[in-house]
């Protein structure tokens, strides 16, 4: 694997160690307050980003695209926004983060469907 599905790959698994951390850490402490916070890195960060990086790989003439390499900028992006503005809202904080990382998340998907449907050929 190279190129734009190794680099999904590793954020996928980077999301999924530090999710796997996150997760003992709040089991040790018996304190799941940030559990959806936690999720959400697990859903976005390990499963999503897996996800892309094993269509990229499967497809890789879609990976060339600059609109690929749109995608993979606004998903970190996404991601580094969303799960820490889920952890300020759950520990009292405003939801402005939240909000922002959620349609920020919501606009790599929306071009993920774009680089798919523009590649259906391939």
């Amino acid at each position: 694997m190279k190129g734009l599905a190794f680099y999904f790959l590793v954020m996928g698994v980077l999301s999924g160690l530090v999710g796997m951390v996150w997760g003992i850490q709040m089991s040790a402490t018996q304190d799941h307050g940030l559990s959806p916070a936690h999720g959400h890195l697990n859903l976005i960060g390990w499963v999503s980003m897996t996800l892309f990086a094993l269509y990229y790989h499967a497809v890789p003439g879609a990976a060339q695209s600059r609109l690929a390499m749109i995608h993979f900028a606004v998903s970190v992006v996404g991601l580094l926004v969303l799960v820490p503005g889920i952890a300020i809202v759950l520990s009292g904080g405003t939801e402005a983060l939240a909000k922002i990382g959620s349609m920020i998340t919501v606009a790599a998907m929306l071009l993920f469907l774009a680089v798919v449907l523009r590649n259906r050929a391939a």
